[in-house]
């Protein structure tokens, strides 16, 4: 089946405005009707060898963060990505799955919840039919980071209060390398530390709705994913 139009707009869109990869994601507290909003960075797509018709976008979170939790009992979500370069937003919505490191618990929590998913029309489901390693997966994206973004991993828990103010922050390490022979325990620690809570974010697309500024007229067009794996096209009023 063909690649969706929506997917291959917004690869030509970043390939010729390659730092224009920020996206807002939604979610909903468990615990209250309320929303909450962030920005992630896309890392890349992902999709089946058998069914690139249903490609997934890959981003990442620190596993201690409370979108972690909010995902793992609601996991429908919604993103918005405003490409400024081309004029084009896309909003998408659907299913996101968090998948930490094979010892956190919720990581069989991905696997209970993604196994389960028997739908013809799931990337997720498609992925997991053909053995994909998700771990491995997991590994090459935070080996890809640079060592300052990995670093990012290594501090306290997101959001929690500043104990010992911008003098604690000053004793986080700057950068993060994999460890050599000859690494210090520290080095090694760090390593690990990173590597435990960094987690990648898998959004299963269920509906696109794509606007087009960039033309006269606009044009706006809503991409529903359908059973047999197909994208159904309607056209709507910018």
């Amino acid at each position: 089946m063909p690649v969706p139009r929506w997917k291959i707009a917004i690869e030509t869109a970043i390939a010729e405005y390659k730092n224009q990869t920020v996206f807002q994601l939604a979610t909903l507290d468990p615990t209250l009707p309320t929303p909450h909003v962030r920005s992630h960075v896309f890392r890349s797509f992902l999709s089946s060898e058998s069914k690139p018709n249903l490609p997934l976008l890959v981003s990442s979170t620190d596993v201690r963060t409370p979108k972690v939790t909010q995902l793992a009992a609601h996991p429908d979500a919604e993103l918005a990505w405003w490409i400024e370069g081309v004029q084009q937003q896309f909003r998408i919505s659907g299913k996101v799955h968090v998948v930490p490191a094979p010892g956190h618990i919720l990581f069989r929590h991905f696997l209970s919840r993604t196994a389960s998913d028997h739908e013809g029309s799931s990337g997720i489901a498609a992925l997991n039919k053909e053995g994909f390693n998700w771990e491995a997966k997991r590994v090459e994206a935070f080996k890809s980071l640079s060592g300052k973004m990995r670093a990012t991993w290594c501090r306290p828990v997101p959001g929690t209060r500043l104990e010992g103010g911008q003098e604690e922050a000053k004793r986080w390490p700057v950068s993060i390398e994999e460890p050599q022979k000859g690494a210090t325990e520290e080095e090694k620690s760090n390593w690990e530390m990173a590597l435990h809570n960094f987690a990648l974010v898998v959004i299963d697309p269920a509906e696109v709705d794509f606007v087009e500024l960039g033309m006269v007229p606009n044009r706006r067009t809503k991409f529903t994913r359908l059973k047999e794996g197909t994208w159904g096209e309607e056209e709507l009023v910018p």
